[in-house]
């Protein structure tokens, strides 16, 4: 794609790094195919390719109007254009850039910016835990968008306290230990059972997803450097083997660090170090195998009833990681399904886009849970298993079926006699 960028744009690093990603654009429209808004919508201008040419526009010196800044905001990031692009096309660092230009020129509805400023302050605020308390008891008269994003409390059990020479550092996220600690308290036990012990560094907190996506992306880069400092003692002594993620979400955005906080000289090097020691949780599911498969064989609760499993956007398009869950608890003996069609498709969770978004998330949703069902029909699957925080409560929202982590599961397993 041919670009000549307004020179207030042509020197600056986002004007450059926006223009080598649209050079790499060669209008195929492969992405459309697999984009579930364009899908959802039908606009040209709701799929990648039209969100590239609006953005290309802004950069070569068009003024950006509501609807630009409406056609860019109904994008869920998803990262499946990425996926399916045969020319490498960076998507989804160009649609942060687009997006922070266009909303530095028009101005949001009060409304809208007020919504917008409580999710990024509010779900990063030591008030989120009690908040949820309350919310929990006034659920019923919440607007819909946010009483639903609010799950049952959970009994998460006990942490292990077992010293072990083998230690990894987990990020236990901003809002996950107060709505669904069951899935930090999990991967703990599970790491524990196969000799590995986790760790959480106080004053690491999240990751800096939430506000850097709604455009504080400099609030976001000081909650990054903030993780980095708290993580790089452990680091530099190298007493961990790993920084690891139970929320895909939360793993794309600390993988790409070094690329965020690449021209800040005291961090560069350091994030490059944490994005490289980072890993999912189904990247350490391999080398646990042969112990799990030991500890397991005699249990009887596995092979368990049959189960679907939906791989969130986050893990097989932002940190191409495809099939190593599936593969993983197979070899464990779960009877594990996935949609035999659609199952690259985002559910509509997308971090905090279910609750800007609401109508063409709760579609999504709707549409992802009967691709999940089909596999099992006329009956239904005993559980859904995810990856990612999000797309858990999200999902649960639409289903009767109860929806829970891959590693929730696992940790049922190793604890049934």
């Amino acid at each position: 794609m041919q670009t000549n960028l307004a020179p207030e744009y042509r020197a600056t690093p986002e004007g450059q790094e926006a223009e080598a990603i649209l050079r790499k654009c060669v209008h195929c429209g492969f992405c459309t195919a697999t984009c579930p808004t364009y899908q959802t919508l039908g606009d040209e201008l709701d799929g990648p390719r039209g969100r590239i040419y609006l953005i290309k526009q802004v950069l070569e010196g068009q003024t950006p109007t509501r609807a630009t800044q409406l056609h860019l905001d109904r994008c869920l990031t998803c990262r499946n254009c990425e996926t399916t692009c045969p020319s490498g096309v960076q998507y989804g660092h160009l649609v942060d850039i687009g997006r922070k230009i266009v909303d530095e020129q028009v101005e949001r509805p009060t409304g809208e910016k007020l919504q917008r400023w409580l999710l990024k302050e509010g779900m990063n605020s030591p008030l989120f835990a009690p908040a949820l308390k309350l919310g929990r008891a006034v659920k019923g008269l919440l607007p819909e968008s946010l009483g639903e994003k609010i799950p049952t409390v959970q009994d998460a059990g006990a942490w292990p306290v077992r010293e072990h020479a083998r230690k990894v550092l987990l990020l236990a996220g901003c809002v996950q230990p107060a709505m669904m600690p069951r899935i930090n308290y999990a991967t703990a036990r599970v790491l524990d059972a196969v000799g590995v012990q986790t760790v959480i560094a106080d004053k690491a907190g999240c990751c800096g997803a939430v506000k850097f996506h709604l455009n504080d992306q400099d609030g976001g880069k000081a909650q990054m450097r903030a993780n980095i400092d708290a993580w790089w003692p452990l680091v530099e002594r190298g007493e961990v083997e790993a920084i690891v993620m139970n929320a895909s979400g939360c793993g794309v955005t600390v993988k790409e660090y070094g690329h965020l906080l690449r021209l800040e000289p005291q961090y560069a090097d350091k994030a490059a170090r944490i994005s490289a020691l980072t890993r999912d949780l189904s990247e350490l599911l391999p080398a646990m195998l042969p112990e799990l498969v030991d500890k397991l064989k005699d249990r009887v609760t596995v092979p368990p009833a049959p189960v679907a499993y939906h791989p969130p956007c986050t893990l097989q398009h932002g940190q191409k990681l495809r099939g190593g869950v599936e593969a993983g608890l197979r070899e464990l003996g779960f009877d594990l399904r996935v949609a035999r069609t659609e199952s690259h498709l985002c559910c509509g969770s997308a971090g905090t886009y279910s609750v800007l978004q609401p109508e063409i998330s709760h579609q999504l949703r709707d549409r992802k849970i009967a691709a999940l069902d089909e596999p099992f029909a006329p009956e239904k699957p005993a559980a859904i298993l995810s990856a990612n925080m999000g797309c858990i409560v999200h999902l649960q929202n639409g289903t009767e079926v109860p929806v829970m982590h891959w590693v929730e599961l696992l940790d049922q397993a190793l604890a049934t006699d």
